[in-house]
């Protein structure tokens, strides 16, 4: 059934926790109806439940981003449930493990490697191309993708991570790849970085919190149509790729 035609849908993926929470929250509070995308049962439905305690239209999506058949599957739910999308954030991302100079890029272990560039990019495709049909029945359709200054080759921050930070170089250049295909589309395209936020991806040692984090990522789900396309942005404005 369709939802309310005004109501924007919008999909966050890695949505149970930390900054995927964070930003299903903020767009909720604007008035979207939130999909919450999570691998695990549990902790999706308690996700949806503090959602909707907060007041905010939410609904479950069963989404591992690793699973062309849970992406399938996925979409399918949501077209159900609301009938379009509007907005996508891919949140989804793991670090990849760091043990045993498994990121030294000396002693790269490759089957890290692959791991985190099938959640942190390849999972991106599969959950993009999915919805882009349900995308395209949006008047105002934005893609945001959930990337990290460490895959700036300019800034070249944070640790030496061989694995994690080329998959976030990766899924930056892959953003720009879409917004180029999709530049005389109404689907608007552009990644973020959250900052150093403290959930625990980062041992919940960071300084800023996961709103804070989240509000860079919600504003470019809620671009005007003549909004930036292609680009890479954090709190401060443009990231240096």
């Amino acid at each position: 059934m369709d939802r309310v035609n005004d109501t924007k849908t919008a999909l966050v993926t890695g949505a149970n926790k930390g900054i995927g929470f964070a930003i299903a929250q903020g767009l909720g509070a604007i008035g979207c109806t939130v999909a919450v995308g999570a691998r695990d049962d549990a902790r999706r439905a308690a996700a949806v439940a503090r959602l909707r305690a907060a007041g905010v239209d939410a609904f479950g999506v069963a989404l591992d981003v690793t699973s062309a058949e849970s992406v399938t599957a996925a979409a399918a739910t949501v077209e159900r449930t609301a009938g379009r999308l509007d907005i996508l954030v891919n949140n989804a991302g793991i670090a990849g493990r760091t043990d045993g100079g498994a990121q030294d890029p000396t002693t790269l272990d490759l089957d890290v490697v692959r791991t985190v560039l099938d959640t942190n990019v390849f999972g991106v495709v599969r959950v993009t191309n999915a919805m882009l049909p349900l995308l395209r029945r949006a008047e105002a359709p934005r893609i945001v993708n959930v990337s990290s200054n460490m895959g700036s080759l300019t800034l070249r921050t944070g640790p030496v991570m061989a694995a994690y930070a080329p998959s976030k170089s990766m899924l930056n250049s892959i953003t720009v790849q879409y917004a180029r295909q999709l530049a005389d589309t109404d689907v608007i395209v552009n990644a973020c970085c959250p900052g150093y936020v403290a959930t625990d991806f980062t041992g919940f040692s960071a300084p800023r919190t996961p709103e804070q984090g989240a509000a860079i990522a919600i504003r470019l789900a809620t671009l005007p149509d003549d909004g930036p396309r292609g680009g890479f942005f954090d709190d401060a404005g443009v990231i240096p790729w």
